[in-house]
């Protein structure tokens, strides 16, 4: 992950607008949501929309009988603050499981680590207001020690914490196995290849998956 920081500041610097991703969701509007809510990372930046990890999410949940549609509001560029700022439009539609992906673009401008556990925690604190709650997923993530050691271990310590004050499940590290890889990076060394991406919708799907049972499981109760 060293130099992380500076290829994205190549991508997603200081004074662009932040770029929507098509919102995508499988057909059949009434299946229960899973909103993922993210910077370009979930976007995908640089890839089909259908090769992002969101969308090969999607066919994971299907080729497992699970009854969900996936949404991807992932944004280029946006900061946890934007995420929060986003989250009351985002969550008017019915949604069972919510996937925030949020932090790179703050630990990319140096921002306060407590500033992304609030906006983080503003996210949480409103998905509970909402009946009947969603299932909470938070997506972790590094940075390299280019503004030092202590605010790296600041910010990658906020995840596991507010995922276990909330009872939310945690994805350690959304770059596991890509982060640094050559072969799964495109040539600025940030955003992953249509393989990284695979390797993403792995390592996401090993926390989805079971909370997406989960959730079933109590619909058929509820229902």
């Amino acid at each position: 992950m060293i130099g992380v920081l500076a290829g994205l500041s190549g991508c997603e610097g200081a004074g662009e607008e932040p770029r929507a991703a098509p919102v995508a969701a499988a057909p059949g509007a009434e299946r229960p949501a899973v909103l993922f809510v993210g910077t370009s990372l979930t976007a995908g930046y640089g890839v089909a929309p259908e090769e992002a990890y969101p969308a090969l999410l999607q066919d994971k949940i299907d080729s497992a009988g699970l009854n969900y549609r996936v949404v991807n509001a992932g944004v280029s560029g946006q900061t946890s603050a934007g995420a929060r700022s986003s989250i009351d439009w985002l969550l008017r539609q019915p949604v069972s499981v919510l996937v925030i992906e949020t932090g790179a673009n703050d630990g990319l401008r140096g921002l306060p680590p407590d500033s992304l556990r609030a906006n983080i925690q503003a996210i949480l604190d409103r998905a509970r207001e909402l009946r009947p709650a969603p299932r909470l997923v938070l997506i972790g993530m590094r940075i390299p020690p280019n503004y030092g050691q202590s605010y790296s271990r600041q910010f990658e310590a906020v995840y596991p914490q507010i995922a276990k004050a909330n009872d939310a499940e945690l994805v350690p590290f959304l770059l596991e196995g890509v982060g640094g890889v050559a072969a799964l990076n495109q040539p600025d060394g940030v955003h992953p290849t249509v393989q990284g991406q695979q390797r993403m919708a792995e390592t996401v799907w090993r926390v989805l998956e079971p909370v997406l049972r989960e959730a079933e499981k109590t619909r058929a109760v509820s229902g």
